[in-house]
Parts: C-alpha cells; structure tokens; sequence
C-alpha cells in the first residue's frame, strides 16, 4: 500500500513538472533549454550512467557495453574533429549514420541474449544491414540521439511505469506527455512572450542545426530561404519548434530526478557521489565560462548515456507489450 502511494505522488509530481515545463518553454524556450542542457543535463548523465553502471546496462553481459562506448568514442571524434585538430578526417555522414544503427540494433542482443556466439553472429548482422540505415538517416544521426531519447524513449518509460503500477496519475501523465507538444505548437503562435537574448543566441549555435532539419521537415516552402538564423530565432515555426525541443529536453531530465526515491539511483558509494559532484561542478563552470566550450567537454558524455541506454530501451518495448497482453514483465527497470 505504502509503494502504491509513494508511486501515485511520484506521478502527481510529473504532472506538476509536466506542466511547469510547458510553461517555462511558451516562456522562455531557448534560455529555458540552454539552463537545462547546462546545469540539469550533465548531473543527469553521470547519475544515469552510474545507475545502469550498478544495473549492469541491462544487458546479459555488462562486456557488452564495452562496444557502444567505442561506437560513442568514434562518434565524438568524428564530431569533434576540426576541435582535435583532425580536420583532415573525412567521414561522410552516411557513415554516422551506419555507427549509430549498428548500436542500436545490436542492443536488442545484448538486453536479450546470453549466448556469446549468437550475440556476434547479431552484430555482424546489424553490421551487414546497417546501409539500409541511409533511408533512414534523419532518424539515426539526428533524431535517435536527440528528440526521440529526450521525448519518445521518455514517453515510453512513463507508460510502462503506468502499465506495470496501474497508476491513474501515471496514466494522466502519459496522456498529458503526448498533448503538451501540440500545445506547443498551436497555441499563441505568433506570441514569442520572452525574445531571445544575444547570449541565447550565441550560446544555442552548436543546437541549430536540429531546429534547421525540423524547419526542412515541417516548413519546406521556406525553410531554405532567407536567413536561417532569423527562421530559427523569431519566426512563428521557429519559435514553435524551439519550445517543443525546451520542453522535451527539461522535462526528460526533471523526470529522471523525479524517480530518484523509485529507482534509487542516488544510492551509490559515498567515493562515487563525491566524484559525480566534483565533475557536475567543473561542467557547470564550463558552461559559464563559455556555453560551446561546455557542450564539447561533456559531447562524449552526453552520446555516451545515450548509447548505453539501448538495451533497456528494448527492455521497456518488450515490457510495454507484456504488460498490454496480460503476460507481466520478469526483468523489471526497476
């Protein structure tokens, strides 16, 4: 009884930050994101990764995540080249792309699968298909370590959480979750409430090219007119767009602190909390300092915990499904 309810306030509170960060993003949507990916993202990720460090990734091996921290490494490099003065590195973006799909796919292995020689029979496969990948490259290289970890992947885990408590409060919050962008979108479109600062601006580059893809998708017409920076700062879609992306990025990380007395992620060795602190605060300094210093300092981190979250991504498909057909779910995220 005691769970249910400590479960029951726990979604009541997501409500609350659920509607607390729409809010701040009809607001304040770019400052809003750059305060959250600064300060909020990089406790999130050395939290994260020490949580499923303890959870042993929620793969069958934990040798397993020793692949998606290489991939996570040849990615950073990649994208960091012209900062590690490697500017003669050409990798065509396809390629990106190809990395990205192999990790995620050879995920749903290693979250299921205990026999060693079966798991690299199904990396070679992924390896082998990866090139059908590149009609899906928006969705690999932009979108799978961006929107759909922060929004979709969010969503998911709150449904299972719903699913598996039988929580009505968590059931409020799943449906909440998915109206908020709509809202976003159609509400006060041509209302920019707080106008982006020069520092907002500046501080942002290193993000806008994820609001560029999303112009292209949604506004064809125009969005390869004209300034780009002027779409992206002050047009109605562009403003629209950008407190989508606030929203989602806030409230992921919100979410995780919420769960914090669930999961038990803070329940760690007093040497390793220490050290999560040390390194929040020189991140925090960083971005203080300067904003795109910050961003590339912690890229590999911030890759990292998305890449060795996949396996418990397909944990929560797989439950999400029992959970809807009556069957439960033995390995539980929890």
């Amino acid at each position: 009884m005691q769970a249910s309810l400590n479960v029951n306030r726990i979604d009541y509170v997501n409500i609350g930050l659920l509607i607390v960060s729409c809010i701040m993003a009809f607001i304040m949507p770019f400052e809003l994101f750059l305060f959250a990916y600064g300060v909020l993202g990089p406790l999130h990720y050395l939290t994260e990764i020490s949580w499923l460090h303890d959870k042993n990734y929620y793969s069958t091996d934990k040798r397993d995540v020793v692949l998606l921290v290489i991939i996570s490494l040849i990615l950073t490099i990649v994208t960091m080249k012209n900062y590690l003065g490697l500017n003669d590195l050409n990798v065509e973006y396809k390629y990106v792309n190809r990395i990205i799909f192999i990790a995620f796919a050879s995920s749903l292995f290693f979250a299921f699968i205990k026999n060693n020689l079966i798991k690299i029979a199904g990396v070679i496969i992924t390896i082998l298909l990866s090139a059908i990948s590149d009609r899906l490259i928006l969705v690999f290289s932009v979108f799978l370590p961006t929107l759909i970890h922060v929004f979709l992947f969010t969503w998911l885990f709150m449904f299972y959480g719903a699913l598996k408590n039988r929580s009505k409060p968590g059931y409020v919050s799943v449906v909440l979750h998915m109206l908020i962008p709509f809202i976003l979108f159609y509400a006060f479109p041509n209302q920019p409430f707080v106008a982006v600062t020069d520092y907002g601006k500046t501080a942002y580059k290193e993000f806008q090219g994820l609001n560029n893809v999303i112009l292209n998708l949604l506004n064809t017409s125009h969005a390869g007119d004209g300034d780009i920076a002027q779409q992206i700062y002050h047009s109605s879609i562009g403003i629209a767009i950008m407190r989508f992306i606030a929203f989602a990025y806030t409230y992921h990380y919100l979410n995780w602190f919420s769960k914090t007395k669930v999961i038990k992620w803070h329940e760690i060795p007093k040497s390793r909390s220490i050290f999560i602190i040390i390194l929040w605060a020189i991140s925090i300094v960083l971005y203080a300092i300067d904003y795109s210093l910050g961003f590339k300092w912690l890229f590999l981190l911030s890759f990292m915990h998305v890449m060795v979250e996949f396996p418990l991504n397909y944990i929560s498909f797989v439950g999400i499904f029992k959970e809807l057909t009556g069957k439960g779910m033995k390995h539980s995220v929890e």
